[in-house]
């Protein structure tokens, strides 16, 4: 039986079919085989030719089996397809560049790196799916080939042999196929989501994983993998919340990858290389050591590293946003009553509190707390490098901040106009912090 979120996602089918027949608009896709409804009533006749109009007839009706399975399209995306794809990445991504160079011992990088995915099981349904996504959702289609390529490089620096390498390939391949379940509002970076629709991304990797169980050729642990890729070893991530010894090895792979693959499309043009070595070591709890430690030599390769201009004055903003925003929840949180605070309850406040104290903890130990950074910041006048090092530090800093404020925001939208002593204190918080990040020198 599945969780009703889940098949409340499976079952509707409406922007999936919006992406269907918007696809259509711009290539060939016909009815290979008729289409009918769950009551036996044909929507579609055999040879029909797909169009945006058909929309509204399709989205009325719960159908009859994969609407897949009785499509075809032009140009649909097959293992050669993708190998291709995986090739060009290989010449002119930077992160692809990395992971190539630091495999060539003979000059076979590329070959070794491509390889498991041209032994990747692919039926015509997912093929279609694939298809689907390259054409309405390309940075996804992209990421998910970026993405297999850094698993796959994992796999192979951890010691995999080429049946391992394969399946983890296709677990990383397909890994975001339950995107296109979610409301199109997800895929665009300026709009928040809150309250109910974060549902969707927290039931994605469900959605995906059901997918790939659904073929019958993919042993367990690639379904196992795809339902592990937004979790964190210290349990932080979702949709389980499972400790790290109770997520597979090939999942595991597939966290890492998640967030590398992440981090350079994010930053393309703002150093990713040394913004997501330091966000490795910042948030060690999260991610294997081992794994880590396969990608950390990758990204100090010279050819990547990029020169940021920073002054003394800007380490010295981003260093006392930090502090006041640490110092002010410490001030608040001892003037809010205990009850705020119980683990039964679910509050912002408790939120605020157990995410603050982890992201403080986790930067001491790195040496990188915004008292650390202040004592350091006296040392490096004139030093251009360790400047630079600092911002970066800084700004990874932030970046975690405004994730728990966005949290908060998601979780809790009545803080906008907050009741009760628990959530003013809260929302007091949050909006000094904005103001004060707000304030910053570009």
């Amino acid at each position: 039986m599945k969780p009703p979120a889940v098949q409340a996602a499976l079952d509707d089918n409406r922007n999936y079919l919006r992406a269907i027949t918007d696809m259509a608009a711009g290539g060939k896709v016909v009815t290979h085989d008729a289409v009918y409804n769950d009551k036996g009533i044909k929507l579609l006749d055999k040879g029909m030719r797909v169009d945006a109009s058909l929309y509204d007839r399709l989205v009325r009706h719960k159908l009859r089996g994969n609407i897949e399975d009785r499509l075809t399209v032009d140009d649909a995306v097959t293992v050669h397809t993708l190998m291709q794809v995986a090739r060009e990445l290989c010449q002119h991504d930077t992160l692809a560049y990395l992971l190539v160079h630091t495999l060539d011992e003979a000059g076979d990088g590329t070959d070794r790196l491509v390889a498991p995915l041209g032994r990747v099981r692919l039926t015509q349904q997912l093929g279609f799916k694939l298809t689907v996504m390259r054409e309405q959702l390309p940075a996804y289609f992209t990421h998910s080939v970026l993405m297999t390529l850094v698993s796959i490089y994992l796999g192979l620096k951890s010691g995999w042999d080429d049946q391992q390498c394969m399946l983890l390939a296709t677990a990383a391949l397909l890994h975001d196929l339950g995107v296109m379940h979610m409301d199109p509002a997800w895929h665009d970076p300026a709009n928040k989501i809150t309250g109910v629709g974060r549902k969707q991304l927290l039931v994605h990797p469900i959605t995906a994983m059901l997918m790939a169980r659904e073929q019958k050729i993919y042993p367990k642990s690639v379904g196992q993998a795809i339902l592990e890729h937004h979790e964190a070893m210290d349990g932080s991530g979702y949709p389980r919340g499972v400790p790290g010894s109770e997520i597979s090895p090939m999942g595991q792979i597939l966290i890492v990858a998640e967030v590398v693959s992440a981090f350079f499309e994010k930053y393309a043009d703002d150093v990713p290389a040394q913004r997501l070595s330091l966000a490795l070591r910042l948030h060690h709890r999260k991610y294997p050591p081992r794994l880590v430690a396969h990608l950390l030599p990758a990204l100090q390769i010279k050819a990547v590293q990029s020169h940021i201009e920073v002054s003394q004055e800007q380490v010295q903003a981003i260093i006392g946003v930090l502090s006041q925003a640490f110092d002010a929840w410490s001030a608040q949180r001892q003037q809010l009553p205990a009850a705020c605070f119980d683990e039964e309850g679910g509050s912002a406040s408790l939120l605020v509190a157990q995410r603050l104290d982890a992201l403080q903890k986790n930067l001491l130990e790195a040496g990188s707390h915004p008292r650390q950074l202040a004592e350091a910041l006296p040392y490096l006048v004139g030093d251009a490098e360790g400047l630079a090092e600092l911002a970066l530090v800084g700004r990874e800093a932030l970046w975690q901040l405004q994730s728990i404020i966005d949290t908060v925001n998601s979780r809790w939208p009545e803080l906008a106009e907050p009741s009760g002593e628990c959530d003013s204190g809260v929302a007091q918080w949050r909006d000094a912090c904005m103001a004060q990040m707000a304030g910053l020198p570009a």
